[in-house]
């Protein structure tokens, strides 16, 4: 149901704090004021969903807009030209940081609030989602003396967050981190934030040229954006730093692909590449009206093809005054590569894109699917949700340009399961079967001979 204010007896200025409040007391990542021909609607973001706010008339749109550009420190008076602000204010006890785009449009100026949350980076790498094994791994990577660590994904799948947990675990009196950021949006004391500022030349690949001189231990780059910043962190987690970044793609192959495409030497990136971490976000089922459903053949199938399980049931999303559509928070979908030699080998001798995945998916590795599937199991979020991030984000390995279909995405995660094994024993029990029934058919073809005579006259 759409808010009311009543703006004939509420100024502007309450109507916009009660707005940037009330978003984020529901957990909203952003707010959207969308102008429209007879009003201006406002919707925010919650779980990753857009839903219905409120709605402002033509005679306070105007207002509304000039109030939120004075608070974030747009210049009020241009409004042809997008424009970006911040707002760092505390409002009804609630500290608010937040990130604001201005974009001119057909009927009138459209404005963005991000809110940032850093709850969860504060929270640690612990409470990030990750399973055991994974989270293994991770603690193994960033226990390197040396070497790049990718985080992988769409925007807003939570990058930051999973890179800004790796800082905090990181940030020693004893190491020396650097950051270049474009924005910077969180700040961690202890730690050096470099704004980037393309107006004055301070690009991300200017700013690593001087961090390099500046004795780091650490350094994290926002994302990996172009050619010349690709090649500038490889060479320097080569010559004894850890390099944090990340840069969008859907999994670990594609991401070895795009850096080769920026035109990273393959030996470089054989020796520099440590680790991959690739994540989606699906909508968490609330745990207080969460319920059991009897699962369909179609999942029971999955379940037993991806992850060798039988299961009868699963959870289903419900919806109670806590969470209202069944749904609070969002849970991480992870799949973790920890760079092994035989990794590094293929590498650098080219192998081919097909062997490649195999040899990738074959290694110590849970795909996007499975660590999925085992979530749904858990009861952390649903099967629906799950498939969305099949269906729609992962980008095919064929020539097929729509998402990939689960069919690869089973195919994929069944190498990770060690496919060829089950395909040895299929292959071994064939090999029986044949082998017995070659010995039937000797029992059969033998002569049944009466003396001795017979035998001889058969030998000879």
């Amino acid at each position: 149901m759409l808010k009311v204010f009543d703006y004939n007896k509420i100024p502007v200025v309450e109507v916009v704090n009660e707005i940037l409040v009330d978003s984020s007391k529901r957990g909203a990542s952003d707010i959207h004021f969308d102008p429209w021909e007879d009003y201006m609607k406002i919707r925010i973001r919650v779980d990753g969903q857009l839903i219905d706010y409120t709605e402002v008339p033509n005679t306070i749109k105007k207002n509304l807009v000039t109030r939120i550009k004075i608070i974030s420190g747009m210049n009020i008076t241009e409004s042809r030209l997008p424009q970006d602000g911040a707002i760092k204010a505390t409002l009804q006890d609630i500290p608010l940081d937040l990130r604001v785009s201005c974009l001119p449009t057909s009927n009138g100026e459209k404005i963005v609030i991000r809110i940032l949350d850093y709850s969860m980076s504060l929270a640690g790498l612990e409470t990030l989602g990750f399973s055991d094994k994974n989270y293994k791994k991770i603690l193994q990577m960033i226990s390197i003396p040396n070497g790049i660590i990718l985080v992988t994904g769409a925007t807003g799948s939570g990058k930051s967050t999973t890179v800004y947990s790796m800082l905090q675990r990181l940030n020693k009196e004893d190491t020396n981190i650097i950051t270049v950021e474009d924005p910077i949006e969180m700040e961690i004391e202890g730690i050096n934030q470099v704004q980037v500022s393309s107006e004055i030349g301070l690009t991300f690949a200017n700013a690593l040229r001087s961090i390099l001189r500046q004795d780091p231990n650490v350094i994290m780059i926002g994302e990996i954006r172009d050619n010349e910043t690709a090649r500038i962190a490889v060479r320097a987690s080569i010559t004894g730093h850890i390099v944090l970044s990340t840069i969008h793609t859907n999994n670990s192959l594609n991401t070895i692909e795009r850096l080769l495409d920026m035109d990273v030497e393959r030996y470089l990136l054989a020796s520099a590449l440590e680790g991959i971490i690739s994540q989606k976000l699906a909508r968490r089922l609330c745990p207080n009206c969460r319920a059991k459903r009897a699962a369909t053949d179609y999942e029971k199938e999955l379940f037993q093809k991806v992850l060798h399980k039988d299961i009868t049931e699963l959870y289903s999303a419900q919806g109670c005054e806590q969470c209202g559509n069944g749904y609070k928070g969002r849970i991480a979908v992870h799949e973790v590569l920890l760079i092994n030699q035989e990794i590094r080998d293929a590498l650098s001798s080219g192998m081919p894109k097909e062997e490649l995945r195999e040899l990738v998916y074959k290694s110590d590795v849970e795909t996007l699917l499975q660590d999925g599937l085992q979530k749904v199991e858990q009861g952390l979020t649903t099967f629906e949700e799950l498939l969305k991030l099949i269906e729609l984000d992962d980008v095919s390995e064929g020539d097929n340009e729509g998402g990939m279909d689960l069919k690869s995405a089973i195919d994929t995660a069944r190498i990770a399961l060690g496919e060829k094994e089950d395909q040895q024993n299929q292959a071994a029990k064939a090999h029986q079967e044949q082998m017995t029934q070659q010995t039937a058919t000797q029992v059969v073809a033998t002569p049944t001979v009466k003396d001795n005579s017979q035998i001889v006259n058969a030998v000879q």
